[in-house]
């Protein structure tokens, strides 16, 4: 998978580290000289140049890309990279960072942006995470779709501790694409049970979430 980045410095860096050692081909664009590191992503390809000039993106070959990530400091230049990447080159995967939470509202598919990623909202995310058993956690935006990745740990208490997952009568628009139980990664199968603990990882419409979270965390009823 080719993958493009705007903006070298360290996200985008750390960025393209990931996906380098996961065997992607990955190519920098900044147009800071000071930014072009080369010795610190070393195999990575680098460009000098202004990832919002349609010459630049000719010159990275942006119509090659799989996946353009706009990673710079700057809503306003992620937002550009994004549209420019979708509507010009049909790059068909783009994700952009979101540096100032009130800009959230604009990443979405009018500006090309397929995935936003707010830092602020993750590491919010990944507080409440730590610290909360039955309560759902919104950790990314889809913009297609209006959908979320979302998570939620199974309460023990839960009407669905011991439940097979084919046996669940999940809402609509929802899908279960992970169980992270302990340190195993779990793709779920109809025979997999839910365990209390399990952390469940769902992509879900947004309007489908509260059905969601009373669906995991309602509790049994009292023995008679």
């Amino acid at each position: 998978m080719r993958v493009a980045i705007a903006g070298a410095g360290a996200v985008g860096r750390s960025i393209a580290g990931e996906l380098l050692e996961n065997g992607h081909e990955v190519l920098l664009i900044d147009k800071t000289p000071a930014a072009i590191s080369v010795e610190r992503v070393p195999r990575a390809e680098w460009l000098l140049a202004d990832a919002c000039e349609i010459t630049s993106l000719d010159e990275a070959a942006l119509q090659r890309c799989n996946v353009v990530i706009a990673a710079t400091g700057d809503d306003k230049v992620n937002l550009v990279v994004s549209l420019l990447a979708k509507t010009e080159y049909g790059v068909p995967r783009v994700v952009a960072r979101v540096n100032n939470p009130r800009n959230e509202w604009l990443y979405n598919e009018a500006w090309g942006v397929d995935v936003a990623v707010s830092t602020p909202r993750l590491m919010s995310a990944l507080v409440e995470e730590a610290v909360s058993v039955g309560d759902l956690v919104r950790l990314l935006r889809f913009s297609h779709g209006d959908a979320n990745l979302v998570e939620l740990t199974l309460p023990e208490e839960s009407a669905l501790t011991g439940t097979l997952v084919g046996d669940v009568s999940w809402p609509e628009d929802t899908s279960l694409v992970t169980i992270i139980r302990g340190s195993r990664v779990l793709t779920p199968k109809g025979e997999d049970t839910l365990e209390a603990g399990d952390e469940l990882l769902f992509v879900a419409a947004q309007a489908r979430e509260e059905q969601l979270e009373e669906l995991l965390s309602v509790r049994r009823e009292a023995d008679v």
